[in-house]
C-alpha cells in the first residue's frame, strides 16, 4: 500500500514528536498564528482599497486581482514549506536516511503545490489568456489531452518528432560490425592518418541509449575522440523485452562488456584497450576489471591498458537522492511487477529520474505546456532523456538488492558473477575517475568511494554541473564550466582531496586525452572498420536504439 514508503516515513518523523508534545504544540501554534497573521494582512489589504474589493471590469483589474491573490498564495505556501522543514529539522531520533526521505517526500509535496502550477494562481498564464482571446488554454488542453492519449504519464519534455537518430542526432560516421542479443557493438571510421595504439570501448548505461555519447556533431564525446586520433568502439545495448526476463547483471557484463572489448582486440590487432565505463556501465566495468584481474593471475593474460569511470558509484552506500526510492517495501512491489511483465518498463525510471528533478522536469513543463498552452521544446539532450529502455527483471532485481540495499560489491569476495567472486582490490590498472559536482543520481562523494577499494594508481576529475552536464562537457572558447583533477589516495576523504586541488576552467577532456595518451603516440596506419571475422553490417546508429 505503501511502496515508496511515504506514509511511513512521515508516520516516523511524526513519532519523533510523541513524547514532546509540548513542543509540537509550539510548533503547530506558531504554525496557526503565520497563517492567521497572513490571513489578516491580507484583508486588511482588501478593506484598504477604495471599494473595500477591486473591481474586475477591466482586463488590468483582473490581472492585478489575480497578481495579489497569487501573492497571498506564495505566502501561504512559503509558511507551509517553512514549517514542514523545521517539523523535520528539530524531530529527534531520526536516523538521517529517514530524515533525508522525509525532506524529499516534503519537497515534492511543496513543488505540487506551488501556486505557480495552477491556473488561477498563476498571473502570466491568466494574462496568456486574456492576450490570445482564450486560444492558450485551449491549446494548453490541446497538449493534455494528446499525452494523455499517447500514454504519459507526466507533460512532454520535448517535441519528439525534431529528431531522429541517424539523421539529426547520433550522427558520426561508423557502422556495427557485431550483434547478439544483448547488444550491438559500433565501430566509427577513423578520421586521421595515424592512430593510438590502443582503442577506446565504451560501456554507455544501459537504463538510457548509448547515444548520449554522440548526441551531435558539436557535443559528441565520440567524435571528438576520433578526430583526437583514437579509435573508438561503443556498445549500443538493445531495449529488454519480456523474453530477456532472465538476462542477468553477468551477462551484461560478459556478454556485452568483455565481448565488445575482445572484438575491439582483435579488429584493431592489439592486446589491450582503454575501457571506459559510465554510470551503470561503469559499474559493470569494475566490476569486469576485478573479474578480468582474478583471471589474469590464472592466465597471465591481460585485456584493459586503462579504464575510466564517468559518474559511477561502485560503493552505494552513498547512493544519493535516489536512495529515497529504494527500500525492502519498493523492492519486493517491483519485483512483484518485474514477476508479471518480465521487465522494469521505462515509464518506471523515467518517473524515477523526474521526481529527482521534479521543478525541472515535471511542474515546469506542466506550466509551460498546459497553461500557457507553449509547445514543447526542441532539445537533444531532452530528446535523449526521454528515449529510454526497460531493465530485465532478473537483472534489476539483483542491482537493486545486491548493490544498493546490501553493497556487496565493495565487498571482498562478496558477490560472485560469471563464476568468480569479486574482489575490487585486484585491481591494478590506472584508473581515470570523473564525478560531477551536482550529481544526483551518482553523488561525487560516492563515485570518489572507489579510491578506497581499488590497489590502483587513481587520477580523479571533480567536474561542474551534473551527471549528463558535466561529462557531455566539450571543449570550447566560451565554456564557463570548470574541474578539478588531481591524484587520489586510498584513505583520503573527497574534501580532503579538493581541499588541494586547483580549480582549472573549461572542459577536462583535453586532461583525459593527455592521461590516455602518456607514453603513447600516434604511430599506427588508420584502422578500417571491421574485418573478415567482423564485417560491416550496417551503418551506426545500427537497429537496436530505435528499439522502443
Amino acid at each position: 500500500m505503501d511502496p515508496l514508503g511515504v506514509v511511513s516515513t512521515f508516520q516516523k518523523v511524526q513519532e519523533s514528536w510523541v513524547e514532546r508534545s509540548e513542543e509540537f504544540q509550539e510548533l503547530w501554534i506558531s504554525l496557526l498564528d503565520a497563517l492567521q497573521s497572513a490571513v489578516l494582512e491580507e484583508m486588511n489589504r482588501i478593506l484598504q482599497t477604495k471599494e473595500g474589493v477591486e473591481s474586475i471590469d477591466t482586463r488590468d483589474s483582473v490581472i492585478n486581482t489575480v497578481k495579489n491573490y497569487a501573492s497571498f498564495a506564495r505566502r501561504l505556501h512559503t509558511i507551509l514549506g517553512n514549517w514542514l522543514r523545521d517539523l523535520i529539522e528539530k524531530a529527534k531520533d531520526l536516523n538521517e536516511h529517514d530524515r533525508m526521505r522525509a525532506y524529499f517526500w516534503a519537497r515534492q509535496i511543496m513543488s505540487a503545490l506551488n501556486p505557480s502550477n495552477y491556473f488561477w494562481t498563476n498571473p502570466f498564464a491568466v494574462q496568456k489568456f486574456i492576450d490570445s482571446g482564450g486560444k492558450s488554454f485551449l491549446i494548453g488542453m490541446g497538449n493534455w489531452f494528446e499525452d494523455l492519449f499517447e500514454g504519459e504519464f507526466l507533460s512532454r519534455l520535448v517535441d519528439n518528432k525534431a529528431f531522429e537518430v541517424g539523421r539529426n542526432i547520433a550522427t558520426t560516421p561508423g557502422k556495427v560490425i557485431y550483434r547478439n542479443r544483448l547488444m550491438e557493438l559500433i565501430q566509427y571510421a577513423c578520421s586521421t592518418e595515424k592512430v593510438y595504439e590502443y582503442p577506446i570501448v565504451f560501456i554507455p548505461p544501459w537504463i538510457n541509449k548509448y547515444y548520449i555519447l554522440d548526441l551531435t556533431p558539436e557535443t559528441s564525446m565520440v567524435r571528438y575522440l576520433r578526430d583526437q586520433g583514437f579509435t573508438v568502439f561503443t556498445i549500443s545495448w538493445r531495449n529488454p523485452n519480456e523474453t530477456m526476463k532472465d538476462v542477468t547483471f553477468d551477462d551484461y557484463m560478459i556478454e556485452g562488456a568483455l565481448r565488445a572489448i575482445q572484438i575491439s582486440h582483435e579488429v584493431c590487432r592489439t592486446k589491450r584497450v582503454h575501457a571506459v565505463g559510465y554510470c551503470i556501465g561503469g559499474t559493470a566495468l569494475a566490476a569486469l576489471m576485478a573479474w578480468l584481474n582474478r583471471e589474469r593471475r590464472k592466465s597471465g593474460t591481460g585485456a584493459v591498458a586503462t579504464w575510466t569511470l564517468f559518474s559511477t558509484l561502485v560503493d552505494f552506500s552513498e547512493p544519493g537522492e535516489i536512495g529515497v526510492f529504494i527500500n525492502k517495501n519498493s523492492v519486493e512491489f517491483l519485483e512483484s511487477i518485474l514477476r508479471s511483465t518480465g521487465y522494469l518498463d521505462k515509464r518506471y525510471i523515467d518517473l524515477t529520474f523526474r521526481l529527482l528533478g521534479a521543478d525541472n522536469l515535471i511542474w515546469r513543463n506542466v506550466i509551460h505546456n498546459y497553461l500557457y498552452g507553449g509547445t514543447p521544446p526542441r532539445s537533444e539532450m531532452l530528446y535523449w532523456n526521454t528515449d529510454g529502455t526497460n531493465l530485465p527483471a532478473a537483472m534489476c532485481s539483483f542491482y537493486l538488492k545486491e548493490f544498493y540495499m546490501n553493497n556487496r560489491l565493495v565487498e571482498k569476495n562478496g558477490v560472485t558473477l560469471a563464476g568468480y567472486p569479486i574482489d575490487l582490490g585486484l585491481i591494478s590498472q590506472p584508473l581515470y575517475c570523473v564525478g560531477t559536482h551536482l550529481d544526483h543520481i551518482c553523488p561525487w562523494k560516492g563515485t570518489f568511494k572507489t579510491v578506497n577499494h581499488v590497489s590502483c594508481d587513481v587520477r580523479y576529475v571533480l567536474s561542474s554541473e551534473g551527471h549528463i552536464s558535466g561529462i557531455i562537457n566539450p571543449p570550447s572558447a566560451f565554456s564557463r564550466r570548470r574541474y578539478w583533477a588531481g591524484k587520489a589516495s586510498r584513505g583520503e576523504t573527497p574534501d580532503e582531496w579538493l581541499a588541494r586541488q586547483e580549480v582549472c576552467q573549461g572542459s577536462w577532456w583535453p586532461d583525459w586525452v593527455s592521461w590516455l595518451t602518456k607514453g603513447d603516440r600516434r604511430s599506427t596506419k588508420a584502422r578500417l572498420v571491421g574485418n573478415e571475422k567482423y564485417p560491416p553490417l550496417e551503418e551506426a546508429p545500427g537497429l537496436y536504439v530505435r528499439e522502443r
